[in-house]
């Protein structure tokens, strides 16, 4: 058995009683980062032994990782934060699980998607999220995006908040409504609603852009 354990995307205390259970019964975790995942764990006092699963080892790590499933074995994967796979490690694992016949169960838990469209005020009734925008053929994504008539989400890094908003001036001009919500259940989360020229006019005069970002961008109307 896979379990797909969401972890706290900020708060600690964003944790399910049943997801503690399942970390500490398991066999071993594997997890996105030895330290960020060590602080969780500590403050949760699970003694379960961890294994690094990344990007940079998945494709090297996964037969083991499986025989020792098919052995018997429970694991549990977690991510840095939230829910793995969605822009974390975690689908080739998955998609190996199942072309193995191997029981996967996700348990549902924190997100930072839900609580950002939740309390934009944007409307709810149908959203694409996006992710991270592609590096290639960013523009060509854009142009397609900007005539989407369901509310868009999407994540930003810091150091390119203010580069995505100007893309977004372009393709979606100036007046379109847009909420973006920074560091989700964190000291400094913070929540800001106007339009892309509000955006951009503030964010140009902030020293230094630190965070995590999630921009929630109105239909056409």
């Amino acid at each position: 058995m896979l379990y797909i354990v969401p972890t706290p995307i900020g708060n600690l205390e964003d944790f399910t009683f049943r997801s503690l259970r399942i970390l500490n019964e398991v066999d071993f975790i594997l997890v996105e980062n030895y330290k960020v995942s060590k602080k969780l764990l500590n403050f949760y006092n699970i003694k379960t032994p961890i294994k690094n699963y990344h990007i940079y080892n998945e494709h090297k790590i996964i037969p083991s990782i499986l025989e020792k499933i098919k052995e018997g074995k429970k694991i549990a994967l977690i991510s840095n934060a939230g829910t793995p796979s969605i822009s974390d490690p975690g689908f080739l694992l998955i998609r190996s699980c199942i072309k193995n016949s191997i029981s996967i169960e996700c348990l549902p838990g924190p997100t930072s998607i839900i609580p950002a469209l939740v309390i934009s005020g944007l409307s709810i009734n149908e959203f694409t999220f996006i992710g991270f925008l592609p590096k290639k053929k960013r523009k060509i994504k854009l142009e397609k995006l900007s005539i989407e008539n369901r509310t868009l989400l999407l994540y930003e890094s810091p150091h390119r908040l203010l580069r995505t908003l100007n893309d977004l001036k372009y393709f979606f001009g100036l007046e379109r409504n847009i909420v973006i919500c920074k560091e989700i259940s964190k000291i400094f989360q913070e929540t800001l609603r106007g339009n892309i020229k509000d955006m951009i006019l503030y964010y140009k005069n902030i020293q230094k852009i630190l965070g995590e970002y999630i921009l929630i961008i109105d239909k056409k109307k």
